[in-house]
């Protein structure tokens, strides 16, 4: 296999930030510089064992003499998993392009022959916001803070619960006011049969007042016990709203 012709800048690692947590930072991009010193067109070709988590501009292309390009690699927002941070990697392929074959670069890779190919692999570097380094195995400052937060969430978590009220409690207060509910709704029956009687009362005195000529008034008490008699199931949706309202007022309490 040839010497890489290409010159390569930085020329062993590439360094992305990530968070504590290995989540890339968001809207960091790395540069990489290819530079072509020889008299030769050279084509090249980017290449990572991690494809699905780098976004590289551009990936391929062909370099005259004496010129120079830059990449651009932008991770995607994901995270780096721990096991697999050491295996993430780039390499530089590269070729001298064949006499008048400049046309049709994609032609050209698929023609060319294994030692002809000029290789050059770059590692990656992971830094968090304090400059540690994940791929460091004798540094756990950045692990040892990723353990204190998802213990400081557990422990707030279990604080939250301890607020919230009991299966029981609440079961027992919905039964309670199922209850008063079925109460109302009896007395409501009731309430609309006294109101039956009254209206047949009145029937029956008009009818035996009905010989004479005269009609006969009913007693001051009927239209008043008629006027109460609609607002009573007013009054006991306003005592079943007040209940349900209480309910669930425990939940949030």
């Amino acid at each position: 296999m040839p010497n890489q012709v290409l010159t390569i800048e930085p020329q062993n690692e590439l360094k992305f930030k990530v968070d504590f947590s290995g989540l890339f930072e968001q809207g960091y991009t790395t540069y990489m510089r290819l530079i072509n010193p020889s008299s030769e067109t050279v084509l090249f070709k980017i290449k990572t064992t991690a494809p699905k988590k780098y976004c590289v501009r551009p990936n391929s292309g062909m370099l005259e003499p004496n010129s120079k390009v830059e990449i651009a690699i932008t991770p995607q927002p994901v995270y780096v998993d721990p096991n697999e941070k050491h295996k993430h990697k780039f390499m530089v392929q590269s070729v001298i392009a064949p006499e008048g074959k400049n046309n049709n670069i994609d032609q050209v890779w698929k023609e060319i022959s294994p030692d002809q190919l000029m290789d050059y692999k770059l590692k990656c570097v992971f830094e968090t916001p304090r400059g540690t380094n994940l791929n460091d195995s004798g540094d756990n400052a950045a692990q040892n803070e990723v353990t204190k937060k998802r213990v400081a969430v557990a422990d707030e978590a279990k604080a939250t619960l301890k607020t919230l009220p009991k299966s029981e409690n609440v079961e027992n207060d919905l039964q309670k006011a199922s209850l008063e509910v079925i109460h109302l709704r009896e007395e409501e029956s009731k309430l609309r049969q006294e109101n039956l009687q009254l209206k047949e009362e009145l029937l029956r005195l008009h009818q035996s007042a009905g010989g004479d000529g005269r009609v006969a008034r009913p007693h001051s008490y009927g239209p008043e016990k008629q006027a109460q008699v609609p607002s009573l199931p007013l009054v006991a949706a306003a005592v079943v709203m007040a209940l349900i309202g209480i309910v669930i007022g425990k939940f949030f309490m």
